[in-house]
């Protein structure tokens, strides 16, 4: 019997995560699935039912063809543990997942989840510029859909964090939300309308330590509605997931 060697630079699986008949493998440096993630998935579950319902007949009567999919996009995926939540309820979804942390991006990818390395939206710009000046990519980079993404998905770093409290590791980025801990909130609400469907929707999960009240108003700056569909409370804050939609 051949000997099996291992590569000291394979990723090492620390734990594996079972939730509601979604399995995943989560990697070194790499967020484990917990309490928010599951909160967002349930909550990704039911708005998109919702939304599939409600307008599947207008977009496939008005813009689409019948062989359209719907489409998502999950910014900061982790382990990929909600994009592959949402794959084992709606296997037809055309669906992306980025994460900053390359180690991530394996993760999800090993997950069964088509992930890509990519400070939030950055990697579609990368992509429509190299587009539009007819240089050749590989047919494996992602693209934006023509009208924009059905739904998008953003569990971010929202904890406030000083220098001293930063995390070793590509695993800050899972955590640190800069001194306010709205960082990459703030940056995702500036640009996501740039990649969302008209009709479309994006989930967003705070806490309360973040501020809700902040959140709102920066949504609505940014012109979009506010909707709390999803809340939990956790030890010492409470978990909230915000749907927002064009005003």
């Amino acid at each position: 019997m051949a000997d099996e060697t291992v590569d000291e630079n394979d990723p090492v699986v620390v734990t594996k995560i079972e939730y509601k008949g979604t399995k995943v493998s989560v990697l070194e440096d790499v967020y484990e699935p917990a309490e928010d993630t599951f909160l967002m998935a349930d909550c990704a579950v039911k708005e998109f039912s919702d939304y599939e319902k409600n307008s599947g007949n207008a977009r496939h009567a008005e813009q689409f063809e019948l062989d359209d999919p719907f489409s998502a996009l999950e910014v900061g995926c982790g382990s990929g543990f909600v994009s592959a939540f949402l794959l084992n309820h709606f296997s037809d979804l055309d669906l992306i997942a980025v994460d900053i942390n390359p180690n991530a991006v394996k993760c999800a990818q090993m997950n069964g989840v088509r992930a890509f390395e990519s400070d939030m939206f950055d990697i579609f710009e990368k992509s429509r510029h190299l587009r539009s000046i007819d240089t050749p990519i590989e047919d494996v980079s992602p693209s934006k859909p023509p009208l924009g993404f059905d739904l998008i998905l953003f569990n971010p770093p929202y904890l406030p964090t000083s220098e001293d409290e930063k995390v070793s590791g590509m695993l800050n980025y899972a955590f640190d939300g800069g001194v306010t801990g709205r960082d990459s909130i703030d940056r995702f609400l500036k640009e996501v309308g740039d990649y969302l469907k008209s009709d479309g929707f994006f989930l967003l999960l705070i806490s309360s330590i973040t501020g809700l009240d902040e959140t709102v108003t920066e949504m609505k700056k940014n012109g979009f509605s506010a909707e709390v569909v999803g809340t939990k409370k956790c030890s010492f804050e409470e978990l909230i997931v915000l749907k927002g939609k064009r005003l």
